[in-house]
C-alpha cells in the first residue's frame, strides 16, 4: 500500500490559498539541551514558509531558564516578522505547555506542534501545509530523522527502523487518509481540531489516572474523527534519538503504552466506516497471528516435535527488511555522504533482530504495564545534548 501514497504538488493557485492560512507553531520546552533548543528555534527562520507566529512555553524546566536563547529568539523573530510568545508557567505536562500556546494564537488556521529538540528542515512547513489543500484532510504527519544519528550505532539503528517505520507503515496508511499516529517533532493539524478537543486533550484519563504522554497519537484521533489524516513524505523534520538504552527502552516503553491506551479508544470513538479503524484492528490480529507462529515455529515444535524452525525462517524476514529499507535511502541528507547512508542500511539485520527479540519483550511488557501513565524522561535534564551529536 505504501506505493500508494501521493505528493501533492504546489500549484501557483494552491500556493496562494496557502499562503493566506495563518500557521502557528507550538513549542514546548521542558529541561531541554540549550543547544538543540536554539537550533530548532534557527530552522524555523530559515524557512522557504516562514510561519506566522511562534508560541514558546517553557514548562517548569528545573535545569535552566533559557535566558540567553530567549533574547536571542525575540530579536531575531522580531526581524524576521515572525510573531511570537515566550511563557514561563508551572509544570504540568507537555499538553499544559502546548494549551498555553494555543491560547495566545486564536487567529491561527493550523496548528504546527514540534518537541523541543525538533529541527525543520528549510521546506517543512511549506511542504507540510501541502495536503491541506484538500478541505477533508485534518492533520499532516511530517518525516522524522535522526540529527545524532552518527553518534553511535544504538542512533544509527533507530534512525533506520523509525524512518522505514514512517515510509513504508504509515505511507501504506496515508495512501487512504488513514494516519494512525503523526509524529510529536513535526504534525500539522487544522486549528479546530485542536481548539474544539482541548479540554479532552487536558483531562484524558485511563484506568483512573491522568494520561501525560500520548498526545500527538489523540490528536491524531481526533483529527480522524473529522476528516483524513495523512503524511506528507517531503517535510522533512530532525530530532535528537536516544542515545543510551537506558533513555530508549524508556521512550520505547512509554511509546507502548501510550499505543495500547489508544488502541482502547479507537475502538471506542472510531467509525467502523473509517479505513483507520479497520487498520488498526487489522495490525492488532496481525501482532496476535505473529506472535502465536513465532511461538510455534521457535519452542512447541523443536521441545514437543524435535523440528528446527525451517531455514526460510532465517532468509526471508532479511530480505523483505533489506527491500523496504531501501526506502530510507531515499531521504537525501546534506550533512552526511551516502555511503554512510548506506552503512547504516547495512545494519538492517541487526533492526530486525533487535524487534523480534528486545522489543517484541518490551511491547508486551509496555501492554500489560499501560496503567503506568508517567512521561518516565528529562526528569533531570536533558538526555542527549547537541555537544555529543
Amino acid at each position: 500500500m505504501y506505493h500508494l501514497e501521493r505528493v501533492p504538488r504546489l500549484t501557483d493557485r494552491v500556493a496562494r490559498q496557502l499562503a493566506a492560512l495563518h500557521v502557528s507553531i507550538l513549542v514546548p520546552v521542558y529541561n531541554e539541551d540549550p543547544g538543540y533548543l536554539k537550533l530548532g528555534l534557527e530552522s524555523f527562520l530559515r524557512q522557504t514558509r516562514p510561519p506566522n507566529s511562534v508560541h514558546i512555553v517553557d514548562d517548569g524546566s528545573t535545569s535552566g531558564d533559557y535566558a540567553e536563547v530567549k533574547a536571542w529568539w525575540e530579536r531575531e523573530a522580531e526581524r524576521a516578522g515572525i510573531s511570537t510568545t515566550w511563557q514561563r508557567v508551572p509544570n504540568g505536562g507537555k499538553r499544559h505547555a502546548q494549551a498555553h500556546g494555543v491560547r495566545v494564537s486564536p487567529d491561527a488556521d493550523i496548528y504546527i506542534t514540534c518537541d523541543s529538540d525538533s529541527c525543520f528542515a528549510p521546506r517543512a512547513v511549506e511542504q507540510v501545509l501541502l495536503p491541506f489543500m484538500r478541505p477533508r484532510v485534518q492533520s499532516v504527519a511530517g518525516i522524522v530523522i535522526a540529527t545524532n544519528n552518527r553518534v553511535n550505532w544504538l542512533v544509527r539503528v533507530t534512525d533506520l527502523w523509525f524512518v522505514v517505520c514512517q515510509l513504508v507503515d504509515r505511507s501504506g496508511q496515508s495512501a487512504v487518509g488513514a494516519v494512525m499516529v503523526n509524529s510529536g517533532p513535526l504534525a500539522a493539524y487544522r486549528a479546530d481540531v485542536i481548539r474544539d478537543n482541548l479540554d479532552s486533550y487536558l483531562n484524558e484519563t485511563f484506568m483512573g489516572r491522568p494520561v501525560m504522554f500520548s498526545d500527538d497519537s489523540l490528536l491524531t484521533l481526533y483529527a480522524q474523527q473529522r476528516g483524513l489524516t495523512v503524511q506528507q513524505p517531503q517535510a522533512i523534520c530532525f530530532t535528537a534519538m536516544p542515545e543510551k538504552w537506558s533513555h530508549f527502552t524508556r521512550m520505547y516503553l512509554r511509546w507502548m503504552r501510550g499505543s495500547t491506551i489508544r488502541s482502547v479508544w479507537r475502538m471506542r470513538y472510531l467509525s467502523p466506516t473509517r479505513p483507520a479503524y479497520w487498520l488498526h484492528a487489522m495490525r492488532w490480529l496481525q501482532m496476535v497471528l505473529t506472535q502465536m507462529v513465532v511461538l510455534w515455529l521457535l519452542v512447541v515444535e523443536p521441545l514437543a516435535y524435535g523440528k528446527l524452525p525451517p531455514e526460510s525462517m532465517l532468509v526471508i524476514p532479511f530480505l523483505i527488511g533489506y527491500a523496504q529499507g531501501l526506502r530510507y535511502l531515499s531521504i537525501i541528507r546534506s550533512d552526511e555522504r551516502i555511503r554512510s547512508r548506506a552503512l547504516t542500511w547495512l545494519t538492517m539485520p541487526l533492526a530486525i533482530v533487535l524487534a523480534w527479540t528486545v522489543l517484541r519483550f518490551l511491547r508486551w511488557y509496555g501492554i500489560f504495564t499501560c496503567a503506568r501513565t508517567g512521561w518516565g524522561t528529562r526528569q533531570n535534564g536533558a538526555e542527549v545534548s547537541l555537544g555529543g551529536a
